[in-house]
């Protein structure tokens, strides 16, 4: 497991917290935002986008994930991910997480940039599924 700096913990939260100022949330007016730190240091950011067509909506932490994985990543060691009220990441984003690992860190983080909730996407996901359960 990586250790963070309480700097480093930061300036994640305050990437996500901007990329949260991005979000489109008309309906749900729930902006959230996401910050993904690669094993490598590269930073990608994501925001919630909403659509008319409810199950057509794309999560903060998946438009990071996606956008990483769109780039060629798929070691994550830390995401920070930022609501007005501090919610924690759905269980599709957990899924999501997991699939690259269940050691990469959640930071969970309210509008003010306080940080409310530091540990592994596998306490979030327990039992997860993974690769490693499909019949080959």
């Amino acid at each position: 497991m990586i250790t963070l700096t309480d700097d480093e913990r930061q300036a994640l939260i305050e990437l996500a917290n901007e990329a949260r100022r991005r979000a489109y949330a008309p309906y749900s007016k729930y902006p959230v935002g996401a910050a993904l730190r690669t094993s490598n240091g590269r930073l990608y950011t994501g925001c919630n986008v909403e659509n008319a067509a409810y199950p057509h909506c794309m999560c903060a932490e998946r438009v990071a994930i996606f956008k990483a994985v769109s780039e060629g990543e798929t070691q994550f060691d830390v995401i920070a991910v930022v609501t007005p009220n501090g919610g924690s990441p759905c269980g599709g984003c957990r899924q999501v997480l997991a699939e690259f690992g269940l050691a990469t860190i959640v930071l969970i983080a309210d509008g003010e940039g306080q940080l409310l909730s530091e540990l592994p996407i596998g306490d979030l996901l327990p039992g997860a599924f993974g690769p490693e359960d499909l019949v080959r």
